[in-house]
């Protein structure tokens, strides 16, 4: 992977090979998270996506700034009717346990939770019309908190920890297949409540502008200490161009260049610090009693669960934990990407993608799980330039008119999907376990 970094480096650029190994750093984390799940205990989830969404929506939340103009409107409302939602939820868990044995029981939760929406919305949907009007154009949400954006990758752990808690409750007792449809449709329930909910995150209008937690690069080509570094990281390039007026034309692109080297260096140093983290974490995990457990449980369910094992809490447990670090992930592209849009939170992207390299890279192993997001993703990426560049050779002594070059040209974007399933057939076929298959520890 070392070398193939380098080479897009000397080949393309620098800047285009780093971006791709910041990319590749956040696979790895998706990918352990589902490795987790999968490789610790056999859960089948197939709402990646929707977890990445929540991550994404902490950044928003966390650091954009609070909208004013939307809270003194439409503020007063929506704590008002969280309150109400609140409390509804309270008097259902109480009256669920007063009238536990009562055959009125589901007639009352019923009439209580009716009066809950009816009076949620009559205070939710005023807000909601009052917040979404202060100047659609620019903001129509409410904002965040304007924090450091950093602060969201834990919180954006926390809301998909929170959700997966929810959604562990109600489907964890399924069949792994209803358990992968049920994972999925609520995964799609998510991005749709993002797309439209405006009031929370301006929905498809997307958000733009969001604070970094490394520097810009206008910023850096205006510094001097930046400017200094340049110019002695370049001396001898610089000291063979006698006109000084070609010297300093020079140094502004090489400026320019490696402001953007700078950013994606910084935001490459925070990731593998987040990386190499939560890959120390989760290699403690898998060799204590709790990872031999939930191996067991992965192995035989009927054998763990007779041995007194509560396997769908821990089921529980471990769908949290996984779901917690792919929502990290999610909060650290919308850091890097620096803009939030629901619409680009798609399956395949999202879902299959993370699989593949689950599959690929070894399920059970975390170093594993790490490779497969690194090999994945820069085929992913790749695969295009590189399908374009040998049929280019391929079809040299063809001329520029010819119909067959031309259509293979024109599949080019296609030609990654043909690849991709190529890599996964072969990988089944020979390495059925993975690259790196899981290490069997015998105690």
């Amino acid at each position: 992977m070392a070398s193939m970094f380098l080479l897009v480096g000397f080949g393309q650029s620098w800047s285009i090979s780093l971006s791709i190994l910041n990319m590749c750093i956040i696979s790895a984390i998706m990918s352990m998270g589902i490795n987790i799940q999968w490789g610790y205990a056999g859960i089948f989830n197939v709402g990646i996506m929707g977890f990445t969404a929540l991550g994404g929506l902490a950044a928003v939340l966390v650091s954009y700034s609070p909208v004013g103009e939307a809270w003194r409107v439409g503020g007063i409302g929506m704590i008002v009717s969280l309150f109400l939602l609140i409390t509804t939820i309270v008097a259902v868990f109480f009256l669920n346990r007063v009238f536990r044995h009562s055959s009125y029981k589901y007639w009352i939760i019923g009439l209580t939770i009716i009066i809950g929406l009816i009076l949620i919305n009559l205070f939710f949907r005023p807000a909601v019309q009052a917040i979404e009007d202060v100047n659609p154009a620019v903001t129509g949400f409410l904002g965040g908190l304007g924090l450091p954006i950093i602060f969201s990758w834990i919180v954006g752990g926390l809301f998909a920890a929170g959700v997966a808690f929810v959604i562990g409750k109600i489907t964890l007792g399924l069949r792994s297949d209803y358990l992968a449809i049920a994972t999925l449709g609520i995964s799609e329930i998510i991005i749709a409540v993002l797309k439209h909910e405006d009031w929370l995150s301006r929905g498809v209008k997307n958000v733009i502008g969001l604070k970094r937690p490394v520097p810009y690069e206008i910023d850096l080509q205006k510094t001097d200490w930046f400017i200094s570094l340049i110019s002695y990281l370049n001396s001898s390039k610089l000291g063979k161009i006698s006109d000084s007026l070609e010297s300093e034309k020079l140094l502004n692109q090489l400026v320019i260049e490696g402001s953007s080297i700078f950013v994606k260096l910084s935001y490459m140093i925070l990731f593998t610090i987040v990386l190499l983290f939560i890959l120390y974490l989760a290699n403690k995990a898998q060799i204590s009693p709790w990872g031999r457990m939930m191996r067991a449980i992965r192995d035989n369910e009927t054998s763990a669960n007779a041995m007194g094992k509560d396997v769908v809490k821990r089921h529980l447990q471990v769908f949290v934990i996984g779901s917690a670090v792919v929502g990290i992930a999610g909060a650290m592209l919308i850091t890097q990407n620096g803009l939030f849009t629901p619409s680009s939170f798609l399956p395949l992207r999202y879902t299959f993608l993370i699989w593949v390299m689950v599959i690929v890279g070894g399920s059970g192993n975390n170093v594993g799980a790490i490779l497969g997001g690194f090999v994945i993703w820069f085929v992913w990426i790749e695969a295009a330039p590189a399908s374009q560049y040998l049929i280019e050779i391929l079809t040299i002594a063809l001329n520029d008119e010819n119909e067959f070059k031309l259509h293979l040209i024109d599949s080019v974007p296609y030609f990654r999907y043909l690849i991709m399933g190529s890599v996964l057939l072969l990988i089944m076929r020979y390495r059925p376990k993975g690259i790196l298959p899981e290490k069997v520890r015998h105690s």
